[in-house]
């Protein structure tokens, strides 16, 4: 019998050790490192909670890793200290639970990434509150976390340390194909309530996507303040992040769209207008796509956007009427964000940018 392990499970193992693998690298390094430094300070017992840093901090997401190191830290000191507040006034039971519960929770508002809780408080506060000699265990638990903090912050950024200009890239190229997925589903599902239903579902999660890949560009340019071996990509990372923003922000008109798909569908007497849409918006589809992966890739995507807007005109001058409006909106709104248009005094473009004044779509004709 062969003992091969089969492809899929091959493929699974290798992805997995691609992703984690150097994490956890960084994880065995830095800690063991934490561990002798703090032993080297003067550490009377197994200095594990140096190692609890590393351990806990160090995270696959390539741009959190050492604001979690400051937030875990910050978190013991605040935990501790609010666990030997307590017990010098009160007696281990209930009552001290709900104090230094209710007080390491108030304190963990305000000291986590954001508007998310940091439980770090908590958890050291119970500790302290659980401990036989807190005094001690409070000191001890402090000074090992704050030794191995440190250690972390130095040596993180010089082990295997994230590429943000690598991440955003593949980034990149995620968002140049799922938007013009998203916007040609919407578009391949006109004239089927439910499929249009389904797909209504599918783009408003691809919405929440692109919020988060807004996120993900600050957090990248953040990482660069504290990563010395990267600094040659500082200017590429801050103008590929500021394009991604610029697509990210494409969301509510995919979402737009998806609407629109979704309540022509389920009206009736449609047919014919759905059938030209299906017919004329495909091509528009393809150039936008070409439009977003030249923004993200950096290059002139005048040309185009301009061709995306003729199809656009000649898909108007077929059928003008309120229901193609409605969807040819979207696109509009998409080019017009990626690649702003410049027209000449006087003319107003179709979507209220473009076009003609008398054929805009944002005022449509009643059928």
């Amino acid at each position: 019998m062969s003992t091969a392990l089969p492809a899929w499970l091959r493929v699974h193992v290798g992805r997995r050790l691609r992703g984690q693998a150097p994490t956890a690298a960084r994880v065995l390094v830095i800690g063991t490192v934490a561990w002798q430094v703090t032993v080297w300070a003067g550490a009377r017992n197994p200095p594990v909670y140096a190692v609890f840093a590393p351990l806990m901090a160090l995270r696959s997401d390539p741009f959190s890793s050492l604001t979690a190191v400051a937030l875990r830290v910050l978190g013991v000191i605040a935990g501790v200290a609010v666990g030997l507040s307590v017990v010098a006034l009160l007696t281990p039971s209930l009552a001290a639970l709900v104090v230094v519960l209710g007080l390491a929770l108030l304190v963990g508002m305000f000291t986590g990434p954001g508007p998310v809780l940091n439980p770090q408080v908590g958890l050291s506060s119970l500790l302290v509150l659980s401990n036989p000699a807190p005094d001690a265990y409070g000191i001890t638990r402090v000074w090992e976390t704050v030794m191995g903090g440190l250690v972390t912050i130095v040596l993180a950024p010089l082990l295997w340390p994230p590429d943000p200009h690598r991440e955003l890239t593949a980034l990149a190229r995620e968002c140049a194909e799922r938007l013009p997925g998203v916007l040609m589903g919407s578009v391949a599902a006109l004239g089927d309530a439910a499929a249009a239903q389904d797909n209504r579902v599918v783009v408003a999660a691809e919405a929440e996507r692109l919020v988060r890949v807004r996120e993900q560009t600050r957090d990248a340019e953040r990482a660069m303040r504290f990563n010395p071996l990267r600094r040659k990509h500082r200017a590429q990372v801050a103008g590929l992040a500021a394009r991604l923003r610029t697509v990210a922000r494409a969301g509510p008109y995919a979402d737009l769209l998806a609407v629109e798909a979704e309540v022509l569908s389920a009206r009736e007497g449609l047919s014919p207008a759905l059938r030209r849409a299906r017919a004329e918006l495909p091509a528009v589809v393809e150039a936008t796509a070409r439009v977003v992966d030249g923004l993200l890739a950096g290059r002139d995507a005048a040309g185009d956007a301009a061709a995306a807007r003729r199809l656009l005109e000649r898909y108007r001058v077929k059928d003008p009427q309120a229901v193609a409006v409605a969807l040819r909106r979207p696109f509009h709104r998409v080019l017009d964000l990626c690649v702003p248009p410049s027209s000449p005094p006087g003319v107003v473009e179709e979507g209220g940018r473009c076009g003609s004044a008398d054929t805009r779509d944002d005022e449509p004709r009643k059928t």
